[in-house]
């Protein structure tokens, strides 16, 4: 499929391949609006069986498959069906194939079918529907959004069942449903497919990001250099004026914020986390936390952030890395400040080494933990670098930013593209399950 089928599937309304139901009733229901005179509004308590999860005590949970497959949330889910994790042989709840799973705990509202038997926990409901099963999914991934507006709670937002069983639906005669349901198997997977093709189209993009800048940190600009041996087997040959040192030997300052876990409110100082340091940035915009202006001099008494220094996540995930674009900024855990000194290091150099695949292979020999992959600070000074002269670091610097933002814009659009198209599908499945079009020609 091509980029024309984007263009197709937003004329949803407009295409005159839907056709409309000949009479419509007002459903009572504002974000509903009207629905097909034949078709009944209840709750989904009166067209389906809802099982709440609940958790045992975490020592009954094991990891070598000993008992029913259990799920504690939402964190297991995968774009269909769950992935296990743990198991329990002594779970009280039970989720049957073919049950749709909804978290009740953030995020409120996720959805998952359940390929087997599972033992659920508290932060799991399990909807068994007397309606087709393949209807009700679809119906859920609409009606879902009413979830939204009754969850409470500070820590982590949360719904009771019954929140889920008092949503609304919308059920049309069971002929209906399963033709319904059959018209959105075939889009959706049309859908589903496009989207596969596009992050693969991402992936590959950052691939030849990474090996872009790979080349540039490891061989230079020129192609024509006399080259001689690192010493290191990862980095192989460098240009003959260059040298390897450990990273750590033409840094000015090292500042690990790492400690206790800073205060979260509501504004005050953006707080930079490792959630927010990606693809060689910061994101301010994947994770929006602050903390207070007293928090904030409590924590960086280690050191205000100037520009250009260079931020570095040391877990969860480990080896991003980014540029201080804003001393106003605190830092949280889990994040390492370098400074180079200057005379030697060009910070935009450091963090184009950081993100190169050798680099980060290099980094990886030295991480530890199991749950959570990280690094100690002790064995920052193990690591290596390329070191060449300050002009020839620049030059790099300016290539790779041109090339790297040509990059970023093709996976920018793309990105933009995957977001159209999982809007129409959403649009889609709402449009057919309300009613709004009628489909039943189109199977």
């Amino acid at each position: 499929m091509s980029d024309s089928r984007i263009r197709e599937i937003r004329r949803i309304r407009a295409n005159p391949r839907f056709r409309h139901y000949p009479e419509y009733k007002e459903s009572g229901v504002e974000w509903i609006g009207k629905v097909p005179k034949h078709w009944k509004i209840k709750r989904l308590k009166y067209v389906a069986d809802l099982n709440m999860g609940q958790s045992p005590p975490s020592e009954e949970y094991n990891s070598d498959q000993i008992g029913t497959p259990f799920l504690q949330g939402n964190a297991e889910f995968g774009t269909h069906h769950p992935t296990p994790k743990i198991y329990c042989p002594t779970a009280k709840k039970h989720a049957s194939l073919g049950d749709i799973l909804v978290s009740v705990r953030a995020p409120v509202g996720a959805i998952n079918v359940a390929d087997q038997e599972y033992g659920i926990g508290r932060g799991l409901c399990a909807i068994c529907p007397r309606t087709n099963r393949h209807y009700a999914k679809y119906l859920l991934e609409v009606v879902r959004i009413e979830l939204h507006v009754v969850a409470t709670g500070s820590t982590y937002e949360a719904v009771a069942v019954d929140d889920v069983s008092n949503l609304i639906c919308v059920v049309p005669p069971l002929s209906e449903q399963i033709q319904i349901a059959t018209f959105l198997d075939r889009e959706t997977e049309q859908i589903d497919e496009l989207i596969r093709i596009k992050e693969r189209r991402i992936e590959l993009l950052q691939e030849q990001r990474t090996a872009l800048i790979n080349q540039a940190v490891t061989k230079g600009l020129d192609p024509n250099v006399e080259m001689k041996p690192s010493g290191v087997e990862w980095i192989g040959e460098i240009p003959s004026h260059w040298n390897v040192v450990p990273l750590t030997k033409y840094l000015e300052s090292i500042i690990d914020y790492r400690g206790r876990t800073p205060e979260k409110t509501e504004d005050g100082r953006f707080l930079v986390t490792a959630k927010n340091i990606r693809d060689g940035q910061i994101d301010y915009e994947i994770s929006q936390e602050f903390t207070s202006e007293d928090e904030y001099q409590r924590i960086m008494t280690r050191g205000i952030p100037q520009i250009s220094d260079v931020l570095f996540t040391t877990e969860a995930p480990l080896g991003e890395v980014a540029n201080v674009n804003d001393v106003a900024i605190a830092l949280a855990q889990r994040i390492i400040k370098f400074r180079p000194k200057q005379d030697f290091l060009n910070p935009y150099f450091l963090k184009y080494w950081i993100l190169s695949y050798s680099f980060q292979s290099d980094l990886l020999r030295y991480a530890t933990g199991s749950t959570a992959v990280g690094i100690k600070a002790s064995k920052l000074c193990l690591l290596k670098l390329n070191l060449l002269p300050l002009k020839e670091q620049q030059r790099i610097v300016d290539y790779l930013d041109q090339k790297t933002q040509e990059t970023n814009k093709l996976i920018t659009a793309e990105q933009r593209k995957i977001e159209l198209l999982k809007e129409y599908r959403q649009s889609l499945i709402s449009e057919a399950v309300t009613g709004k079009i009628d489909v039943q020609n189109e199977v």
